[in-house]
C-alpha cells in the first residue's frame, strides 16, 4: 500500500474545495494510505470530509498564510509577520501584480526558512492549490504531483521564481485540456510534465444535496431568475454581471432577477454597483452559503461571468442539475460547454453577457435544448482518478 499525502490551505467554501472533496470522497483507499495536510482547519466544508483520509494535525507556522497580518503579529509571530508586511510591500510596485499572485509568492518564498518540514516521508505527495512550495520544498516524496486550476494566461507571476517551485515537481495535473495549452505556453520547458485530469464530479452527490431544505427567496419570486456561484473576486466578473443587468432593464426586461450565491474581498465594491445601478430588489445578494445546489435548481438560468477560469466547478454542478448555462468566452470556456449544445458561451464583455442573457431569455426552445441535452448526459467522471493512479504508478 502506498502513501500519499495531499496538501492544500483550508476547507472555506469554494469549487477548489469542492473538487478536493469530490476526489477525495471517490479515491481508491484499498491501495492507497491518504494523509491530508490542510494549512487551517478552518471553513464550512470542514464537515464534508470523508473519514477514510488521515486529517494532520494544524502547524502553527502554516495557518499563518490563512491570517490577516495583524492577526499574526497580535499572536506574537513577529518574524512572518515582517515577511507578510515585506511581500505586500513588494508586490506593490508591479501594477500586474492587482490580484496578489505576486504578494503570495513572495510571502512563501520569503517565509521558507521559518516553515518546518514534514517528518514523515511518503510515495507521493501531491499539491492541490498554488502556490506549491510546501509540497515542493518541506515534504521527502518519491514522486510530487502539483494541481493547475487557473488559465496561467491570465495571471501575472514572477515566472523566474515560479519556473524554480514548479520545476521540483514529477508531475504537473491541469483541470482542463486549455488549462494545460496556457501552462505550457508560459512555461514550455515543463511540457513533458503536464498532462489533464478533469475535476471530479459526484452526480449522486449534488443531486441529493440540491433536495435539502433551505430558506431560498427564489423560490417565491416568479421573475426569471439568474444565478451565479462565485467568489467575490476580480477574475469571477460579478461586476460586469451587475453592469450587464443595468443594460437589460434599460432595455425594458424589469422582470429579470439575478442572484448570487459567494463572498469574498470585492463584497462592497459589488455593493457599491449595485446600489449606484439602483439595482437593490433586482441583483440580490445571498452571501456564503455551504449548500447552493437548491439555489441552482430554484433558477431559470446558470451564468458564469468570468474574466477567467482553470474550469469552472459550478458550471459542471449547474449542468448536473440540467439548468441551462451561460458562460463568458475566457479561453478556456471551450473546454466547459459544448456552444449550442449543452451551453451557450457570449463575448467576455459586459454587452456580451447582456445579449446572452436576452437570448436565452426569449429563445426558450434554445433553453430547453441546452436543458435536454444535460439530461441525457453523464457528468459523472470518476474513472478521470485513473489518470491519477497511472501517474503514481
Amino acid at each position: 500500500m502506498k502513501n500519499v499525502l495531499i496538501s492544500s490551505f483550508d476547507m472555506e467554501v469554494g469549487g477548489v474545495e469542492r473538487s478536493l472533496i469530490s476526489m477525495l470522497n471517490n479515491f481508491d483507499y484499498e491501495n492507497y494510505k491518504v494523509d491530508l495536510m490542510l494549512y487551517s482547519h478552518t471553513g464550512e466544508f470542514m464537515n464534508l470530509l470523508p473519514e477514510s483520509p488521515h486529517l494532520l494535525n494544524e502547524v502553527k507556522a502554516y495557518k499563518t498564510f490563512r491570517m490577516s497580518i495583524g492577526e499574526i503579529l497580535k499572536r506574537g509571530n513577529l518574524p512572518i509577520g515582517i515577511i507578510r508586511l515585506f511581500s505586500k510591500y513588494k508586490a506593490s510596485f508591479d501594477r500586474t501584480s492587482e490580484h496578489g499572485y505576486k504578494q503570495m509568492q513572495y510571502m512563501w518564498k520569503y517565509a521558507l526558512p521559518l516553515l518546518p518540514k514534514l517528518e514523515k516521508s511518503y510515495d507521493v505527495a501531491i499539491s492541490y492549490l498554488w502556490p506549491h512550495y510546501f509540497i515542493a520544498d518541506k515534504v521527502k516524496a518519491k514522486t510530487k504531483i502539483a494541481w493547475v486550476h487557473t488559465d496561467f494566461s491570465t495571471v501575472e507571476t514572477d515566472k523566474k521564481m515560479d519556473l524554480e517551485m514548479w520545476i521540483k515537481f514529477d508531475h504537473i495535473v491541469a483541470v482542463s485540456e486549455e488549462c494545460k495549452n496556457s501552462f505550457v505556453k508560459k512555461y514550455p520547458v515543463l511540457k513533458r510534465k503536464v498532462s489533464v485530469m478533469e475535476n471530479i464530479s459526484s452526480p449522486e452527490f449534488v443531486s441529493a444535496l440540491s433536495q435539502e431544505p433551505v430558506e431560498n427567496p427564489m423560490i417565491n419570486d416568479h421573475r426569471f431568475k439568474l444565478i451565479t456561484v462565485a467568489r467575490f473576486s476580480h477574475a469571477k466578473g460579478i461586476d460586469n454581471a451587475v453592469k450587464a443587468l443595468k443594460i437589460l432593464q434599460d432595455k425594458g426586461y424589469k422582470d429579470i432577477a439575478w442572484y448570487v450565491v459567494g463572498y469574498g474581498g470585492d463584497e462592497r465594491i459589488i455593493q457599491h454597483l449595485i446600489s449606484s445601478y439602483g439595482l437593490e430588489g433586482s441583483f440580490i445578494l445571498l452571501g456564503k452559503k455551504m449548500n447552493p445546489f437548491p439555489f441552482m435548481k430554484a433558477a431559470d438560468l446558470y451564468v458564469q461571468p468570468s474574466r477567467y477560469e482553470g474550469k469552472a466547478v459550478t458550471v459542471g454542478e449547474a449542468q448536473i442539475l440540467s439548468k441551462p448555462v451561460l458562460i463568458t468566452n475566457y479561453p478556456t470556456a471551450p473546454s466547459q460547454v459544448k456552444n449550442g449544445i449543452d451551453g451557450y458561451i457570449c463575448d467576455l464583455s459586459v454587452e456580451g453577457i447582456a445579449d446572452g442573457v436576452e437570448r436565452l431569455y426569449i429563445d426558450n426552445a434554445l433553453r430547453e435544448k441546452l436543458v435536454n441535452n444535460c439530461k441525457k448526459t453523464n457528468f459523472g467522471n470518476q474513472l478521470e482518478l485513473e489518470k491519477l493512479y497511472g501517474l503514481i504508478r
